[in-house]
């Protein structure tokens, strides 16, 4: 699970501070005030580590990626160039990460507590303006492994040194006398095979390098406009690992879990589901519709269409001949149900197109999925049904209070800000932000005193 967060000079954030990362995290505040920057940090660094190209420093996106950025001018903060741009990111995982001391034998370190840093800037190489690695770094517990850049000296080689921090570890050279230098981070976060070779004890490194990887691998994303549904889909037997960035894909998803006969458990005493009847439950759990199937328009065919029945006593009718707000959900119903156990999952105002009652029966799937499947849910929001709904359950004792975390961002005159709010046992924020969701005991004022100016005219 991702623990911890941090950027400087990114977008409008000139620094975050430390963002504690909860099992379900949700962020809060107005249009343009910075919440939207804290997950394409995120998954700017997930694009980055699936491109082939081992050069970049940062993929900033192109059509076929969860975010296009542009560049690095249009990302730093203050179109500042001369800045640099830092990204952390805290996780734990599974099973401790060991560092083994070659040259004794011995573990250094063992720890489940990762992390991970770079920090960025740009320079010229005489053509164009690149992105470089100023300094990056992995964590294992309170200890840092990484990379620096080697400042120019005279009759020295510039390029990049190893280094360890909060050890007692040191790095030990094959051969002795003045050290070549290393060639630049891979993709920004990578050790360079040099540092394998040069080195007797980096060995270790590239298992760091795969846990970044990994970590980043589970993470998954769905953006506010999801595709319409089809009348008919065509399945050949493809396997998503994910739903897309408009969910596109949660039709092949629940076909293709069905193919593999997947059941979920939903705990003790109740039957296990495959992700079609989880499905089916929760948006009749919602009011939206009494059942849901997926069948083939024919023995044999990989043609499929998506049917649901809006009552019992109603007729079934394809999922196109219903209300929008079915279609919109179910990428969300999906992509929970459908990533691995133990995934992170970034819902980018999954709420568009909803009820005010399902934006208040979306905050119970979130907490289910947590609950039942250990997923972590981020979530950028303006529902205030959703929130109202999140305290309701901590009061109920449905979810833990320091499983929720609820984060305000504001936009000040140089640079976005950031509040998490302190929610206790019942539920309560102790701090609520002025004008949270706009000022509902002004617009109530407001209507009375005209309400009454018109009787007066009136008289």
């Amino acid at each position: 699970m991702l623990t911890r967060l941090r950027l400087r000079n990114f977008k409008s954030w000139a620094d975050t501070g430390d963002i504690r990362l909860r099992p379900i995290t949700v962020f809060f505040g107005a249009n343009s005030s910075g919440k939207t920057g804290l997950l394409q940090a995120l998954l700017l660094m997930k694009q980055t580590s699936e491109s082939s190209d081992r050069r970049l420093v940062f993929h900033f996106g192109d059509g076929k990626t969860p975010v296009d950025l542009g560049d690095f001018q249009s990302v730093v903060h203050g179109r500042n160039t001369d800045e640099e741009i830092t990204v952390s990111l805290d996780w734990k995982a599974d099973q401790p990460f060991h560092v083994l001391d070659t040259e004794s034998g011995s573990n250094v370190i063992s720890d489940r507590n990762l992390g991970f840093s770079i920090e960025a800037g740009q320079r010229s190489n005489g053509r164009t303006s690149l992105p470089f690695v100023r300094k990056m770094s992995h964590g294992v517990g309170r200890t840092r492994f990484g990379m620096q850049w080697r400042k120019t000296a005279p009759k020295r080689k510039t390029g990049y040194d190893l280094f360890a921090e909060g050890t007692d570890f040191r790095f030990v050279r094959i051969t002795r006398g003045r050290g070549w230098p290393l060639p630049p981070p891979v993709k920004g976060y990578g050790f360079p095979d040099q540092a394998r070779v040069y080195y007797r004890n980096a060995g270790f490194l590239a298992d760091l390098q795969l846990a970044f990887e990994e970590r980043l691998r589970h993470v998954y994303y769905l953006g506010p406009l999801r595709a319409y549904p089809e009348r008919r889909y065509t399945w050949a037997n493809v396997q998503p690992t994910d739903m897309g960035r408009a969910g596109a894909s949660a039709v092949d998803a629940i076909l293709a879990s069905r193919e593999r006969e997947e059941k979920i458990s939903r705990g003790r005493g109740y039957p296990r589901f495959t992700i079609e009847e989880y499905v089916a439950h929760w948006l009749k759990e919602l009011g939206l519709i009494h059942a849901f199937r997926i069948e083939s328009i024919a023995e044999g065919s990989q043609v499929f269409r998506v049917l649901v029945q809006k009552t019992q006593a109603s007729s079934e009718v394809l999922i196109t001949d219903v209300g929008f707000g079915v279609s919109q959900i179910l990428p969300v119903l999906v992509l929970c149900l459908y990533v691995p156990e133990g995934s992170t999952v970034i819902l980018e105002q999954p709420e568009i197109h909803l009820h005010p009652a399902i934006q208040s029966g979306l905050a119970d799937i979130l907490i289910d999925a947590h609950k039942r499947r250990n997923i972590q849910i981020l979530v950028e929001s303006h529902s205030e049904h959703l929130l109202r709904r999140l305290q309701r359950r901590i009061a109920e004792e449905e979810v833990q209070a320091d499983d929720v975390g609820i984060l305000f961002c504001e936009a000040q005159s140089e640079a976005s800000s950031i509040k998490e709010l302190e929610i206790d046992l019942f539920g309560v924020i102790k701090n609520w932000p002025d004008d949270f969701f706009g000022d509902e005991f002004g617009e109530i004022a407001a209507t009375a005193m005209a309400a009454q100016k018109r009787r007066r005219a009136n008289q």
